[in-house]
């Protein structure tokens, strides 16, 4: 990287773009990992045209040195360690170092991000109040969209964003209220106190505790569904330049404040193209309803003339088994073995589902692999949230990842307020007629 343009240092080669009998010369990039990128950012002042890539599936938005996917080969790295190391050998918070801060910490590094996270758990008590505005039956997504936005209401000491410090103050309190946040917004759907945080204990037991403990008794988190969720977490915490990644970047780039930011990528998450794919996916078992009913729904997902769709299989990005796949149905099966489920007519769908998955041609010359998202609303409804808790689920651990995209695109020197052009195809030019004279 260049200090004073910000640009990536000296190109490798260039590349040549001939529009007509135009030669257009554009400097092309290598990342350390990946495919090169052409740099087009003078093409429209050299030749007065833009690129049109719907999606920006062939557009890189940005440079990232936070996470690498090769869906091809089925591979994830936070900060280019592998997804399988990081979430059977460390810790939510370890996660979450190594992402905010670029390595794994050493034990005093470790010790000190736990304490500074633990000691911001707690939300300011003026804001149970504000949750009593929302209906009760609303959805927890909804709750947790609008009580994230509010944070900025009542933390405006860490929303001047030119300050790093601020900025800091604001990752931590994101990533330790995030729990406490989405734990109230369930307690409020089912009508229970909400519990206020315990800080010794670790970042899933409390975020367990504060779901699923009453006043009324003792609550002790199950350590083997303690670990699954803390493994969730770590499986969602970052997706590189995802529709809610981006979400956030482009709404951090207008300067908005990091809570904002974060609120906005809650809302993108919700939609089920995307994080509420696990919900989708838990919706469809609960349609075929029994084992029995199997076959008919994958002849179903066989033709191309029915509009049923197996939800929890394939990905838009992996044409290969999803790595964090792999690590979520060991996992699922964990969870289901501690709890000895035996009798959920949803889960006995699910797995016998999942072997049909494994072993139909079908699927196997498509690809269709079960994804996280199959095996993370099995384990998820075993626990005992319900699906309209999943993709709140999925905000809490993505917000670390959000933060620190937000946080690199602050500290970037080439970083613009995002501005996507377009292929204009409505009217041309046309003269106002006065409302009389209209036929």
């Amino acid at each position: 990287m260049d200090a004073k343009t910000g640009k990536p240092s000296n190109p490798n080669t260039t590349g040549t773009l001939t529009v007509g009998n135009k030669n257009y010369d554009f400097p092309i990039y290598k990342g350390t990992i990946g495919p090169d990128v052409v740099d087009i950012a003078k093409l429209y002042g050299e030749s007065g045209m833009f690129t049109y890539d719907p999606g920006f599936t062939s557009t890189a938005s940005c440079e990232s040195q936070i996470t690498y996917i090769d869906g091809d080969e089925g591979i994830l790295l936070y900060r280019g360690y592998p997804i399988e190391q990081l979430a059977e050998h460390g810790d939510f918070l370890e996660t979450c170092y190594l992402l905010l801060y670029g390595e794994l910490p050493t034990p005093a590094q470790k010790a000190d991000f736990d304490y500074r996270v633990n000691r911001h758990t707690m939300v300011h008590e003026q804001m149970s109040r504000f949750f009593q505005g929302f209906r009760r039956d609303a959805h927890p997504m909804a709750v947790m969209v609008g009580s994230v936005g509010a944070l900025s209401a009542f933390y405006h000491d860490s929303t001047d964003i030119s300050d790093p410090h601020q900025r800091m103050i604001a990752s931590i309190r994101m990533i330790a209220k995030s729990p406490t946040l989405a734990a109230m917004a369930y307690k409020y759907s089912v009508g229970q106190p909400f519990v206020y945080p315990k800080n010794d204990l670790d970042y899933a037991s409390n975020f367990l505790r504060m779901c699923f403990a009453v006043p009324t008794e003792e609550y002790k988190a199950n350590p083997v569904l303690a670990r699954a969720m803390d493994r969730i977490f770590i499986l969602h915490a970052d997706h590189e330049q995802n529709a809610s990644t981006s979400t956030v970047r482009l709404a951090g780039s207008s300067g908005a404040n990091p809570f904002a930011c974060i609120a906005a990528g809650c809302a993108c998450l919700w939609g089920p193209a995307h994080g509420g794919a696990n919900e989708a996916a838990l919706n469809m078992l609960g349609e075929i309803g029994r084992p029995e009913r199997i076959p008919e729904f994958v002849k179903r997902a066989k033709d191309k003339n029915d509009s049923f769709r197996l939800m929890g299989f394939g990905h838009r990005v992996y044409k290969n088994y999803d790595p964090r796949a792999k690590i979520m149905q060991k996992t699922c099966h964990e969870v289901l073995n501690e709890l000895g489920i035996k009798d959920d007519p949803l889960l006995d769908v699910a797995m016998e589902l999942e072997k049909v998955a494994l072993h139909d041609e079908y699927f196997l010359e498509k690809k269709l692999y079960p994804n996280i998202d199959f095996y993370s609303g099995i384990t998820l409804k075993a626990m005992g949230f319900p699906t309209t808790m999943f993709t709140v689920l999925f905000a809490l651990a993505r917000t670390v990842g959000w933060i620190a995209q937000w946080k690199e695109m602050i500290e970037d020197p080439k970083q613009k307020i995002g501005r996507p052009r377009q292929l204009y195809t409505g009217a041309e030019r046309r003269d106002y007629v006065e409302i009389s004279r209209r036929k």
